[in-house]
This record gives structure tokens, C-alpha cells and sequence, in this order.
């Protein structure tokens, strides 16, 4: 230390528990035996030592189109909200806060982060709000994020709040063997969408980030119902068996490809297309199995498709495929997606085609924001646009490479 200072007395550590840390202590403390039915009380309590009022849990419904209310004792059970056009919808879709005056004070909508995956808003009124308030409930909405997503894995409640139609079997299969729909981190951001969402059977995607690498693939199974569930479970099953054992990308195709070919023998297949992006350098691999070349997107428009050696579907028996390369700018978003999409007939009896999809990406990467928001109102527009039909299931998986490094997320300041 220059001109012999000395480093400063070390002073007694302040470790009593102030108002902010008891309140949300009382989660932490009870979380861990806390059974799913009295998680909404305790909310409606903990909100209630703020001042807060009128506690409402909304979660997405499967089909990404409303925001559905939680029962529960101590809170208030409305209607659905609709994500686009509500200000639940808002703070959903932004991950960011809304706050509505009214008559009687403040209403404010908490997006539920778990990680960066959006669960759901957690709504409640206050006769006025300041930054202590604004703070304290930012916490208290992640905590309950964190309760919700733990909890979620050992009770049907939430599943059936979150269901606005009955399921068939094969969906009940995929949206269980799916990770979080969304998921982001400083370098990179993803999110995926699979349509009919009450009726999906084939179509599936996976992804895991192991340190600087994220890991995807989306598959399409061949045939409808039971069927393809079960294929697509066996090819996302092998497809993260192999990714674990980390081997390389031809050599998980190999492996998919024999699980595929020895469980179901040579006349069912499962197209597939498995990605490897280095989020620190944004240096992107891919293996295209039989899918559509996906769509590389620059400054909100869609500059090329990814055209790329393809090797025979998983299942078939291909030769060793190659690996195709690309150095990512940042800001480039990558868009897969599954034939459902652009094979669907129009009306008139054309198939909707490469150069519609495009189209609506182009117009909609204008107008959206965040990889979440774009995916979700891209499937739903271009399901419009075919008339509202979705014969086969379409699935569309957008990753978004940022660049940079989050080293100072773990530094305490």
C-alpha cells in the first residue's frame, strides 16, 4: 500500500436482520417442508406485511397465449389475461415490472424469473409504491419464481392451472421431457415454441449450456400421436446421453441413429438438426439430420438460410455427416425450425413455403423484442396466416448470440 498507509481496521460485521431479510427469510426458512397448496397463503401473507393486497399468481398456459390464474387460499382468482394485449402480458413478455394507477392505489405486475426462464406475474395493489418497495418485491417475486419451478415437479396443481383445453397423451409425453421454453444469460438467449401445443406429438428440442458451450437440437419425428412421441423421446433421450459423454457432433448423430434404427428398425426416422455455439467467441457448428436449413438473422432481418451438407435422417443409417461452421456476429440470432411450418397447405391449396416465413420474420423482428417475444408471436402469426391450421406440429427455436462475459455476476459488490 503506497506511503505506508495502513489497510483499514477490519470492524465488527453487522449481521442483524433487518425488515426485508425476516420477511423473506420466512420462505427460505419454511420453503424446503413447505407442501404446494400452502404456498399461496404464505404469499398473500408475506405480500400483506407490505401493505399489499389482492395477490394474484398468473401462469402461461401451453399454448403461450394467456396468462392463467393459480388457486389458492388468499388469492384472488380472476380471468385469464391475454399475453399480448394485458399488463400482465407486458411485464411477462419484458421481464421487467408494469405499474398501473388506479383508483384505490398501485398495481403492480412482478415478472416470476426463474434463472431467466419467465414462470408467470405475480400481481397485487398497494396504496403507493417507493424503491424500498419496488426492491423488496422484485425479491419476493424470485423467490416465489424459485418455490414455483421446485414445488412444480411433485404436484399436478400447476400443470392443471396452466391447462385452458384437454391434452392428448403424446403432448402430455413431449411437455414433459422438455427443458424451460426460454433461457438467458449475458452471451447468449434462447427460446422455443411448439405448436398444436395440446396436440403435439413428434416435434421436440433440447438444449443445455456447459460452460462456454450451448448445446441444441430440435427433432421431428415421422408419423402422428403415440407413435412419434415415443420416437422423439427415444432421439432426445440419445441425443443427451451422447451429449454428455461428450463426443462430437457427427458422432451423436451416429448414436441417435443406431438408438433410432435398433428400437425401431429401418422404416421410421426422425429428422434432426444438432448445433454447438461457443458463447465466447460465437463460433457455430451443425449437423443437419433431413431438416430446413434454419435462418440466420442480422440487424432484424433474415440474410441468409444456413444451406449446409445434409446426411439422411436419424434412423437410416446415414454415413458419418459433416459439420458445417459459421462465425456469428454479435447480435446474430439463428432460427430453426421443423417442415410443419412451411409444408402446411393455405387454403387456396399452396403450401405455405420458405419465402412466407421469411417474409413474417422480417416483419415481426421489427416490431418485437427479446428472442421470447419474437418466438412467440412468430408461431402464433404464421398460424394465422395458414388459416389457423396445424396438421403436423411446427416448431421454431431462435438462439440469440450476444457476445461479452458474465464473470461479474459472481463477484459480490
Amino acid at each position: 500500500m503506497a506511503g505506508g498507509e495502513q489497510p483499514p481496521a477490519a470492524g465488527p460485521v453487522d449481521r442483524s436482520e433487518g425488515f426485508g431479510e425476516r420477511l423473506l427469510g420466512v420462505l427460505l426458512d419454511r420453503a424446503h417442508e413447505m407442501p404446494p397448496q400452502l404456498i399461496a397463503p404464505l404469499i398473500a401473507e408475506e405480500v400483506a406485511r407490505v401493505g399489499g393486497r389482492d395477490v394474484s399468481i398468473l401462469l402461461q398456459d401451453y399454448g403461450q397465449l394467456m396468462l392463467v390464474p393459480l388457486p389458492g387460499r388468499g388469492m384472488v382468482v380472476g380471468q385469464p389475461e391475454p399475453i399480448g394485449d394485458s399488463d400482465a402480458g407486458t411485464a411477462f413478455l419484458r421481464a421487467t415490472p408494469v405499474e398501473v394507477s388506479q383508483a384505490d392505489g398501485v398495481r403492480m405486475y412482478l415478472p416470476l424469473l426463474d434463472g431467466s426462464d419467465q414462470v408467470g406475474v405475480m400481481a397485487l395493489t398497494l396504496d403507493s409504491v417507493d424503491d424500498d418497495d419496488r426492491r423488496l418485491l422484485r425479491r419476493l417475486a424470485g423467490l416465489v419464481a424459485d418455490m414455483l419451478v421446485t414445488k412444480h415437479g411433485y404436484t399436478d396443481r400447476f400443470f392443471q392451472a396452466r391447462r385452458l383445453k384437454p391434452m392428448t397423451v403424446a403432448a402430455e409425453i413431449q411437455w414433459s421431457l422438455l427443458p424451460p421454453l426460454a433461457m438467458a444469460v449475458p452471451q447468449v438467449a434462447v427460446a422455443g415454441i411448439l405448436e398444436p401445443a395440446y396436440e403435439v406429438a413428434g416435434d421436440s428440442f433440447d438444449y443445455a449450456l456447459n460452460d462456454d458451450i450451448l448445446h441444441m437440437a430440435t427433432v421431428d419425428a415421422m408419423g402422428h400421436g403415440l407413435d412419434a412421441a415415443t420416437m422423439a423421446t427415444v432421439a432426445i433421450g440419445a441425443y443427451r446421453h451422447a451429449r454428455r459423454s461428450d463426443i462430437g457432433l457427427a458422432e451423436i448423430y451416429t448414436f441417435m441413429d443406431r438408438a433410432i434404427a435398433e428400437q425401431f428398425g429401418p422404416d421410421h426416422f426422425v429428422t434432426a438438426q444438432m448445433m454447438r455455439l461457443n458463447i465466447a467467441t460465437g463460433h457455430l457448428q451443425w449437423v443437419n439430420a433431413g431438416h430446413p436449413a434454419p435462418l440466420l438473422v442480422r440487424n432484424h432481418e433474415v440474410v441468409q438460410q444456413l444451406e449446409s451438407a445434409t446426411t439422411l435422417p436419424v434412423g437410416f443409417g446415414g454415413e458419418q455427416p459433416q459439420v458445417s461452421e459459421l462465425a456469428l456476429q454479435r447480435g446474430d440470432r439463428v432460427l430453426c425450425f421443423t417442415d410443419g411450418l412451411i409444408e402446411e397447405r393455405e387454403a387456396g391449396g399452396e403450401q405455405f413455403g420458405e419465402e412466407q416465413l421469411i417474409g413474417w420474420v422480417n416483419r415481426i423482428e421489427r416490431t418485437e423484442e427479446g428472442v421470447r417475444a419474437v418466438v412467440r408471436s412468430l408461431s402464433h402469426t404464421l398460424k394465422e396466416e395458414r388459416g389457423g391450421r396445424t396438421s403436423d406440429d411446427a416448431t421454431l427455436f431462435l438462439i440469440e448470440w450476444r457476445g461479452g462475459e458474465s464473470n461479474h455476476l459472481a463477484t459480490l459488490t
